[in-house]
């Protein structure tokens, strides 16, 4: 069978689940000071050592420096983020995903076993530092080694792993907000990051970046590996080979170059389904790529300046920043933070914990559903159906807040936190490896961390002053964020469902060629119908 009509192989299936491990473990490190938050920095004996001789019950601070000490983990993701794309470039993905998992055991070992504040606010911060890289390192390697048919599934499991890990860290927050046990909430991240250390010796690199690094033969072996024994991978190994080292070094390369310059034939779908495929720009019929389109040779990295020089990468790297500035702009930290006076008026204390944590399963239910759909849908389409709802649903949460309505209140929250989790969540993740082509991808990868990071925290420092001033109406700085950003999907971003990587950035780059054309022959030409940019770059 033609590895490119495969969705979900084995192989493949358990190095997206190594891979997502540091997801889990990102979702932890957000996670973890939820519930424990209270008993951590404000128990009645303060830094007594009553419990433990060795260490202090917990460890006091005022208000300010433990909404820092919570948030610093930001400031290391952001860091690591922005200095992770020369060394995912360097040492590849493999590695890259090993040397990861360090951060968060030492992170660990030093938030369960703080003696002092700045022991714990330094532990956070260097558990940042994975939290950052593993968004760049982990999509990556997920987009890279994933089958066309099933890598937007594969590529939602890194969202959703990090749900739950809030989740579970909520959870297990509950009987752990105690004198001492509050501690081993912070420390149990190192399990799961020991766990990955170890098994991501059994893992493959990625046969893209293996090619990237002339290491043909190795790349085979690793798609092979991936694909299975029964998948022919001749043809997309092909496609691989030829957008990076053009047509010439596939065919050398090609055991059978026939076969690997075969289209594979489109499945057998209904009538209906077909006209949507279509629709969407779901081309089917995956074959090479036309010999112009992998003639250019090999490429050099991009640093993140030659990003910005590229016209073509300039305009994929617009796109990835303005999706990753729109998840966090479009308020959903904002929304949990604001969901705890909502429970709170509504509910007693105890009963908003768990309504908390009920969010927290909204939110987990979600992005279930968006890895089911999101492969069939297509990831435009969720995109706009997420950014519609979180438009419409904070429109409803300051309706609520102006009437005191606390029930409109409460179901607001709920199905924002679905819509986000739905499209908003996952994609922007996902859709960076998906535009990027194999010599960009770090740098671009390592921008858009940055951006989506630096937000977060600033998100994280600025709305509680905003909320303080107007209360709920804040929510309409993220309905004017949402429908600008509704507005720019519809324009702007592409369909990346059933295509190649390869197929995806050559439709890319001949759209901006034929643009270039139009251009350049002046008023002779006469100019078709604009179409929406997204819709452009479909056909």
């Amino acid at each position: 069978m033609d590895s490119r009509q495969l969705r979900f192989p084995g192989y493949m299936l358990y190095c997206v689940m190594v891979a997502t491990m540091g997801s889990f473990s990102n979702g932890w490190t957000i996670g973890s000071p939820n519930v424990p938050g209270e008993v951590t920095h404000n128990c009645p004996n303060g830094n007594a050592h009553i419990n433990n001789p060795s260490v202090p019950d917990c460890l006091p601070m005022d208000t300010t420096l433990w909404g820092f000490a919570v948030s610093s983990f930001c400031v290391g993701a952001l860091l690591a983020g922005l200095l992770g794309g020369p060394v995912q470039t360097k040492w590849g993905r493999k590695k890259s995903i090993r040397l990861n998992a360090i951060p968060w055991i030492v992170g660990a070992v030093l938030q369960g076993a703080a003696v002092h504040s700045g022991m714990f606010i330094i532990g956070r911060l260097i558990g940042g530092l994975s939290c950052g890289f593993g968004s760049l390192c982990i999509p990556t390697y997920i987009g890279e080694v994933s089958t066309i048919r099933g890598r937007g599934a594969m590529g939602s499991c890194h969202q959703f792993l990090i749900v739950i890990g809030i989740l579970l860290a909520n959870v297990v927050g509950l009987p752990t907000s105690n004198v001492p046990l509050w501690r081993l909430n912070y420390a149990l991240v190192g399990v799961p990051a020991a766990v990955q250390l170890f098994l991501s010796y059994t893992i493959v690199e990625s046969p893209r970046w293996l090619v990237s690094q002339n290491r043909i033969e190795e790349a085979r072996h690793a798609l092979s590996r991936l694909r299975g024994k029964r998948a022919n991978i001749d043809g997309e190994f092909y496609e691989i080979v030829q957008a990076q080292l053009g047509s010439a070094a596939a065919a050398s390369v090609a055991h059978h170059p026939e076969t690997a310059t075969k289209p594979i034939a489109r499945t057998q779908r209904g009538d209906d389904e077909e006209e949507e495929s279509l629709r969407a720009g779901d081309d089917s019929t995956v074959g090479p790529l036309p010999d112009e389109a992998g003639d250019e040779g090999q490429h050099d990295s991009l640093s993140l300046i030659g990003i910005f020089k590229d016209p073509l990468i300039r305009h994929i790297t617009l796109i990835v920043l303005v999706l990753h500035f729109t998840q966090q702009w479009i308020g959903m930290n904002a929304v949990m933070f604001y969901s705890t006076t909502i429970f709170s008026d509504a509910f007693d204390p105890e009963m908003s914990k768990y309504m908390s944590i009920a969010t927290m399963g909204v939110n987990f239910v979600a992005t279930l559903i968006s890895v089911l759909l999101i492969d069939r849908m297509g990831r435009r389409a969720l995109l706009l159906l997420a950014e519609f709802g979180c438009v419409l649903f904070s429109m409803l949460l300051v309706i609520g807040y102006r009437f005191h309505v606390p029930a409109l209140l409460v179901l607001s929250v709920f199905l924002y936190v679905a819509s986000f989790a739905i499209g908003i969540g996952p994609i922007p993740w996902m859709i960076t490896s998906e535009l990027c082509p194999t010599y960009a991808n770090s740098s671009v990868g390592a921008a858009a961390t940055a951006m989506n990071w630096g937000m977060n925290f600033v998100i994280g420092l600025v709305y509680p002053l905003i909320f303080e001033e107007i209360g709920g109406y804040s929510f309409c700085i993220f309905i004017g964020v949402g429908t600008a950003a509704f507005i720019f999907t519809y324009i702007m971003v592409p369909e990346t469902k059933n295509r190649s990587i390869e197929t995806i950035f050559n439709n890319l780059r001949t759209k901006a060629a034929d643009k270039i054309a139009v251009t350049d022959t002046g008023p002779q030409v006469t100019e078709p119908k604009q179409q929406p940019m997204s819709q452009q770059l479909d056909a």
